[in-house]
């Protein structure tokens, strides 16, 4: 226990308990008392486990990159048993591996789900799958801060112009990350509330939306969605999961605007406007371009929801465009269009360098004086390597599950990028619920290691396999 921050765990586990009160209130203030006593025993858990990890924090001054990896994974393993609990304990006689996965695909923000009828699904639980995705979200983004000293330090200039990240100016980042969050959650409710989207559907999607996850309210998104003003400003809001969570705050509050804090999001705009332009002039062959904007927001963004006539023939396109994924400091996942786009310039780069050896390239990142160094490179690139063995031997071991090789092969990059089943993908109503227990363990496993990002696997490896 000495190698894990306690008190991390203790905050998220607090946090758990005062959501589970939440849905006591809302459960009483409706009359909705089916699944009530599960609540609450999430919330007694909830709190029991956050005050006894805050008991016996250790006095540890400084923990090691891997004792943060080692306190964030256990954070993925543990935190989603309490989620579990109102699915295991209620009127739907759920087995505890689905009420697992239900749990875990919330917390990663991934959108898998055992249920196939939402309708017949009690509104507290509706509102409980979505508060998993939503604090999953906010774990996940405290966990990038947490071990933002493995990545390269161009992403730590958009934060901070402090070198190096001691525990006050990690405090200081997660706190502001909490505040963002919520009032982000808050703008957007707001929103589709002003659009007349129904409270409960507006709370539901907000969450959703925050957090970069998949599970819906309703089994068919046109019926909260029923027109095109609706569906446009909702696939505007996907994309505050697809630029960074401090991009609002950048814009407000820093005073002397270096381009170091925008820099990433000025390119993933250009990205994104480009990618907007091509969709419009060649691809929009059915003339349906608010179907066709919902289906590219839904897909950059990794939350991956469609409407019922996604553009089925581009779903490669659209798998493509998750894997690329969109800010590191967003909730959204893929290996991120930054990384993808130093790799790509540093590469052209050195093959121009033997053609004309006599010219000078320069590794600089688009709108700013900002170098990328080989050694920033050498992480990129690994992180492309892990993704694509990752995405090999999940395949490998979904197809021996019995699944087909083209779901497997679709459904461990949707796993590995934590994006959500969908028509969009051609994998709509796919049945999670009789998927054998040993592939329902390797869906969760791939989904905490899509979560904890991928470099992050590496630094285990070699901990393990290289003793000096």
């Amino acid at each position: 226990m000495k190698h894990i921050n306690l008190i991390y765990l203790s905050v998220f586990f607090i946090v758990s308990g005062i959501l589970s009160f939440f849905n006591i209130i809302y459960s009483y203030y409706f009359n909705l008392y089916l699944n009530l006593n599960t609540y609450i025993y999430s919330l007694v858990i909830s709190i029991f486990l956050g005050v006894l990890f805050y008991l016996f924090k250790n006095d540890k001054i400084k923990f090691t990159i891997y004792d943060k990896i080692l306190t964030i994974l256990i954070g993925y393993l543990l935190i989603p048993l309490v989620f579990s609990i109102p699915f295991y304990l209620s009127i739907y006689n759920i087995s505890f591996i689905n009420s697992y996965f239900e749990a875990i695909s919330g917390f990663t923000s991934t959108g898998f789900t055992v249920f196939e009828n939402i309708k017949h699904i009690d509104q507290s639980l509706i509102i409980w799958r979505s508060t998993s995705q939503w604090i999953g979200g906010l774990y996940f983004l405290s966990s990038i801060i947490t071990l933002i000293d493995i990545f390269d330090s161009n992403f730590k200039k958009s934060l901070t112009n402090f070198i190096s990240f001691n525990k006050s100016e990690t405090l200081k980042q997660i706190s502001k990350i909490f505040i963002l969050y919520i009032l982000l959650t808050i703008c957007i409710f707001i929103i589709l509330n002003i659009f007349d989207i129904r409270t409960f559907n507006s709370l539901n999607l907000a969450m959703t939306l925050i957090s970069s996850g998949g599970f819906l309210p309703t089994n068919n998104l046109l019926s909260v969605l029923t027109n095109d003003t609706q569906i446009i400003v909702f696939s505007i809001l996907m994309l505050v999961s697809f630029f960074s969570i401090f991009l609002s705050y950048n814009l407000i509050f820093i005073k002397n605007r270096n381009v170091d804090f925008f820099y990433e999001d000025l390119n993933l705009l250009y990205y994104f406007l480009v990618l907007l332009l091509i969709f419009f002039f060649f691809l929009n062959t059915n003339n349906d371009f608010v179907s066709l904007f919902f289906s590219l927001t839904s897909s950059v963004s990794n939350i991956g929801i469609s409407l019922d006539n996604p553009p089925e023939n581009l779903s490669f396109i659209f798998l493509i465009l998750l894997i690329i994924g969109g800010s590191f400091f967003s909730t959204s996942s893929g290996i991120r269009f930054l990384k993808l786009y130093s790799l790509f310039k540093y590469s052209i780069n050195e093959i121009l360098s033997y053609s004309r050896p006599k010219n000078i390239y320069v590794n600089k990142i688009l709108f700013t004086k900002i170098n990328f160094r080989e050694s920033e490179i050498y992480k990129y690139f690994l992180s492309v390597l892990i993704f694509v063995i990752s995405l090999l031997l999940l395949t490998t071991l979904l197809t021996s599950g019995g699944i087909d090789f083209e779901s497997s092969f679709k459904l461990s990059i949707l796993t590995i990028m934590n994006t959500v089943n969908s028509s969009m993908y051609g994998l709509n109503g796919f049945n999670f619920y009789d998927l054998h227990f040993f592939t329902k363990f390797y869906l969760i496993l791939f989904m905490i290691i899509g979560r904890i990002e991928l470099l992050t696997l590496l630094i285990i490896c070699k901990k393990f396999l290289f003793k000096n």
